[in-house]
């Protein structure tokens, strides 16, 4: 049976994010809030977590789940190399609403779906989410939602659609939704725009003038 932790109550925070590691560690999945909407996550690192991670959701592999890191010093241990224009993001945006896409370190044991050596990463801008990853190390989160239902804003929309499947839900409150994350691709000599979401292709535009907007 899922566990439940009100984390808006500073003195059941650290038994929440304690728990959530815990499950994390043992395979299991976590609903947490991010800075956008509430997502289901797994250790980054369990293929057999994301595969659940993805079953949960009704998701297959063709769609593999993004990461997010609690700092920038994280993201090295991930990527292959990180091109100067991702510097530049990262600085500008994050923490926040900007995935990259990035060539990850061939050498990393994980298993995202098809990915194509690619690795979409993320460093959210909230606080229980940052807690709970410098606690736990990289996550695979996604929205957790079932695939085509909406993105939940609140732990109890999460709850109604994952239930059970999810073994910690750490309630932190209403997030600001529903507009997702915008995703630039780097994997090129040229970025480009793969989701325009809370910052637009003009906010953009203004630290990568060469960004592509298809």
């Amino acid at each position: 049976m899922a566990q439940r932790f009100d984390c808006s109550d500073p003195s059941a925070r650290p038994a929440g994010i304690e728990a959530a590691v815990t499950a994390l560690g043992q395979g299991q999945l976590v609903v947490l809030p991010t800075d956008t909407v509430y997502g289901i996550g797994a250790d980054a690192f369990d293929p057999k977590a994301v595969a659940g991670l993805l079953a949960a959701k009704g998701r297959g592999r063709h769609k593999p789940s993004p990461v997010l890191v609690g700092s920038r010093e994280a993201l090295g241990d991930l990527v292959a190399e990180l091109p100067r224009k991702a510097e530049e993001l990262i600085e500008a945006f994050w923490p926040g609403g900007l995935t990259l896409v990035l060539r990850h370190r061939p050498s990393l044991s994980w298993d995202l779906g098809e990915t194509g050596g690619t690795v979409a990463v993320r460093m959210p801008d909230h606080p229980l989410a940052l807690d709970l990853l410098a606690a736990a190390g990289p996550m695979a989160v996604s929205s957790a939602n079932l695939t085509d239902r909406p993105s939940p804003e609140d732990c109890d929309a999460a709850f109604g659609m994952l239930g059970d499947s999810v073994a910690v839900y750490l309630d932190g409150g209403r997030t600001a939704g529903p507009v997702s994350s915008s995703i630039v691709d780097l994997t090129g000599d040229t970025p480009v725009l793969v989701r325009e979401g809370v910052l637009s292709a003009a906010e953009l535009a203004k630290v990568v003038p060469d960004l592509i907007v298809p």
